[in-house]
C-alpha cells in the first residue's frame, strides 16, 4: 500500500478528472483480491487489484476482461458495480479496476440477523438477470465450462495433493457416477453467495466478485449459495440462510429463469462443496509456493474439514438405512497434560495469549484482521497438538475413488462420520454444521 497514495491520484485524474484523494484504507477480508476504499472529488470508490502478478498467472482471464464483464452486467440491468476505470501497466499498481463504492452491508452475520423481507426474491431475480445476459455481450475470454473435464481436473488436483482424503475421494466418485448431461450454457457468476452481495434496507444492493465467472450450467449458480458454509449458521434456511429452496426457485423462475431441475441442483451442491474442499487445500499450496505468504491462506487451507463434514452429510443418504443408524466409534484419546518443561501446545498458547493481549488491541483495520487470523491459526495448532487427529488415509481413499469401497460397507459411514467430526472440531470448532452433525449422528 505504500505507493498507492502517490500513484492512485494519477490514475483517478486519468479516469475521473481532477480531484483530491482522501480516506484511503484497505478493506478487511478478501480471500482472493485486495480492496481499498477511498474518496475522490467527494465521491466514494473502491480499487480492486491482485495481490501479486503470480496470483493472476493461472487465471483464465485478466482484470481487463473481468471489468468488461462487470460493465456488461451493469448495462444489462444487473445490480453489479459501476466500473469507472481499469488499471494499465503504466499506472504502476498491478492489475485491477476502480468502481464506485456502494454503501451497504456486506457482513453475512449482520445481514442474516435481520434480512430485508425481499432479499430471497431479490437473490432469485438478480440471478435470473445474470443468466439472461446474451452471451454475445460476454467477453470472449470468459471460458466455457465442460463439466466432465472440470471434474477430471478436480480428480487430478486431488491426486496431486496426495490423494489421501477418503471423503473427498467418495465425493469425486459420486460426482463421476451422477454427472448430468451438458446444459445449454448461460453466463454463470461462479461465486454467487452471502459474502459477495451487499444489502441495504431496500434489499439486495449490489453483486460483487465476478472473478470466477464463466459460461456453463445455471444450476451451478443456483446451488453455490445454498452450500452449508455460505449459510453462516442459518442451517434451517437452505437458500442462502434466508429462506426455503422452493421460495428461492419460485423467485428465480418468476423472474425469467429456466425451470429448476432438482437432481441437477443436487449434483451441483455436491460438486461445489467438493470444489471448495479442494480449493481450501489449494490455499495451502499457494502458501507453500510463496504465491501468497499470508497467514490467512494457511488458515483457509484448514477449512477443508468443514467441507468434508458437509460432504458426508450430503452423501450419507446413499448408505443403507442400517448404516445410517449405526453408532459411531469412540474418538481417539486426548493427549495427557504436561508435568515437566513447557510442552509445544503450552508455547503455542503463550504466543496466542500475547497476540490477544498486546498485538490485537494496538492494531486497526486490516492489521487487526490479520491479528485475529493469526490467533485462529495458533488455535488450530493448539487443538491439533492436543487431539492428534489426522484426515489422511490413502488406502481407503483409493478404494473409495475406484468404487471398491462404498457406503454400503458395514461400519464405513460410521467411521467417516467420526473422522469428520473430530477433524472439524480441531480445524473449525465453531462451524455451525458441526453442532448439527453431532446432534444428528449422536456424536
Amino acid at each position: 500500500m505504500s505507493s498507492l497514495p502517490t500513484l492512485l491520484p494519477l490514475l483517478m485524474a486519468r479516469v475521473a478528472g481532477a480531484g483530491v484523494l482522501s480516506g484511503l484504507e484497505r478493506l478487511s477480508g478478501g480471500a482472493n483480491m485486495e480492496s481499498f476504499a477511498f474518496d475522490w472529488a467527494g465521491e466514494a470508490y473502491v480499487l480492486r487489484r491482485a495481490p501479486s502478478a503470480d496470483y493472476m498467472a493461472d487465471r483464465p482471464f485478466g482484470h481487463g476482461e473481468e471489468a468488461a464483464l462487470v460493465m456488461a452486467a451493469f448495462d444489462a440491468g444487473v445490480k453489479a458495480p459501476e466500473v469507472v476505470g481499469v488499471l494499465e501497466p503504466g499506472d504502476g499498481m498491478g492489475t485491477g479496476y476502480v468502481m464506485r463504492r456502494v454503501m451497504a452491508e456486506v457482513s453475512p452475520a449482520k445481514i442474516l440477523a435481520g434480512p430485508p423481507a425481499s432479499l430471497l426474491a431479490d437473490l432469485g431475480r438478480e440471478l435470473a438477470r445474470i443468466h439472461s445476459i446474451p452471451l454475445e455481450r460476454v467477453p470472449d475470454a470468459i471460458p466455457l465450462m465442460d463439466t466432465r473435464a472440470a471434474l477430471a481436473e478436480l480428480r487430478a488436483r486431488f491426486l496431486s495433493y496426495g490423494g489421501d482424503r477418503p471423503v473427498i475421494a467418495l465425493a469425486i466418485k459420486w460426482c463421476e457416477d451422477h454427472l448430468p448431461a451438458p446444459a445449454d450454457p448461460v453466463l454463470v457468476h461462479g461465486d454467487y453467495r452471502m459474502g459477495n452481495i451487499m444489502v441495504d434496507a431496500d434489499g439486495l444492493a449490489v453483486v460483487l466478485d465476478w472473478e470466477l465467472a464463466h459460461r456453463g450450467d445455471a444450476h451451478e449458480d443456483l446451488a453455490f449459495g445454498c452450500m452449508s458454509v455460505w449459510r453462516f449458521g442459518q442451517l434451517d434456511k437452505p437458500a442462502f440462510g434466508v429462506g426455503s429452496l422452493e421460495d428461492y426457485f419460485a423467485a428465480y423462475e418468476g423472474a425469467g429463469g429456466a425451470p429448476v431441475d432438482r437432481d441437477r441442483f443436487r449434483f451441483w451442491l455436491v460438486y461445489r462443496t467438493l470444489w471448495w474442499a479442494l480449493g481450501c487445500l489449494q490455499m495451502g499450496q499457494m502458501w507453500r509456493s510463496g504465491a501468497d505468504p499470508t497467514v490467512e491462506r494457511v488458515v483457509i487451507g484448514r477449512r477443508t474439514a468443514e467441507q468434508e463434514l458437509d460432504l458426508v452429510r450430503l452423501l450419507e443418504a446413499e448408505a443403507p438405512e442400517a448404516e445410517r443408524a449405526r453408532a459411531l466409534p469412540a474418538s481417539a484419546d486426548a493427549a495427557s497434560a504436561p508435568t515437566g518443561e513447557p510442552a509445544n501446545r503450552e508455547i503455542v498458547q503463550a504466543v496466542q495469549d500475547w497476540i490477544e493481549a498486546s498485538i490485537k488491541p494496538a492494531s486497526q483495520g486490516h492489521a487487526k484482521f490479520e491479528a485475529v487470523v493469526a490467533m485462529n491459526a495458533l488455535g488450530i495448532v493448539l487443538r491439533d497438538l492436543e487431539a492428534g487427529v489426522r484426515a489422511e488415509d490413502k488406502a481407503l481413499a483409493e478404494a473409495l475413488l475406484s468404487g471398491r469401497a462404498t457406503l454400503a460397507e458395514p461400519g464405513l459411514l460410521a467411521r467417516l462420520r467420526r473422522d469428520v467430526l473430530d477433524k472439524c472440531a480441531v480445524d473449525s470448532p465453531k462451524y455451525a454444521a458441526l453442532v448439527a452433525a453431532r446432534a444428528d449422528w449422536r456424536g
